[in-house]
């Protein structure tokens, strides 16, 4: 299913300004629905612009107010002149956190074996080799690596997570774990979210004015 733009920045712009509910938000964005609560536990507090789906012709005010009547509707994505998606090839990620990618397979693989590497793969946007050698421990920087969540870190959707270990876990014939780990970190979350808006936010006004960061570069044996 097609999903918005910028997924955070439309949910922010749909809790402040319609009365849907954080179920539709989160199926219309692509976002577990915590993380939805949790933008609208923090509107107040950022004051950072939503971005509006009407204007980028990703939404109808028609398909809003159907929504809106109806808490059990799911809205529909326009097709709009400018939605170009990736179909193939790897999951773009930007550069400032290709170097957790390693921390978040890590995770994976220790709390969730039963996901295939071309899951992780996909997930994460990583290669065979490097899933590989982060499992047998031959990665170069293998001493370095610490796992984590790579939905806090912010290398995939805690959705598209739990999508991958409900499939592996039916594929192998096992009862898929109870996600509880967000119950109790909100503040974490919030804050996640807070620096995917702001980063969000800052390239899209670079983007309007032609400007291209340079990343900095990244000594990987500085320590």
């Amino acid at each position: 299913m097609a999903q918005p733009l910028m997924p955070h920045a439309t949910a922010s712009w749909l809790v402040e300004n319609t009365s849907l509910t954080f179920e539709q938000i989160a199926d219309f964005c692509g976002l577990h629905i915590l993380e939805v609560q949790a933008i609208a536990d923090d509107t107040a507090a950022t004051k950072l612009t939503g971005r509006d789906p009407v204007r980028a012709h990703e939404l109808t005010m028609d398909e809003i107010d159907r929504g809106q009547a109806n808490p059990d509707y799911r809205l529909k994505m326009m097709k709009g002149p400018d939605q170009v998606r990736r179909t193939k090839g790897p999951r773009y990620t930007p550069v400032s956190k290709r170097q957790d990618k390693p921390d978040g397979i890590a995770w994976i693989l220790r709390h969730h074996p039963e996901i295939s590497d071309g899951a992780i793969g996909k997930l994460i946007g990583t290669t065979r080799t490097t899933i590989a050698a982060i499992r047998d421990r031959s990665h170069w920087n293998i001493a370095n690596i610490v796992p984590k969540d790579p939905v806090t870190l912010g290398l995939t959707t805690q959705r598209e997570l739990d999508s991958a270990v409900a499939k592996a876990a039916k594929a192998a014939g096992i009862e898929a774990p109870t996600d509880t780990r967000l119950e109790g970190d909100r503040e974490a979350l919030i804050e996640q979210l807070r620096a995917e808006r702001e980063a969000a936010a800052r390239e899209a006004e670079l983007a309007e004015h032609g400007v291209v960061e340079t990343p900095a570069f990244i000594d990987p044996f500085k320590k």
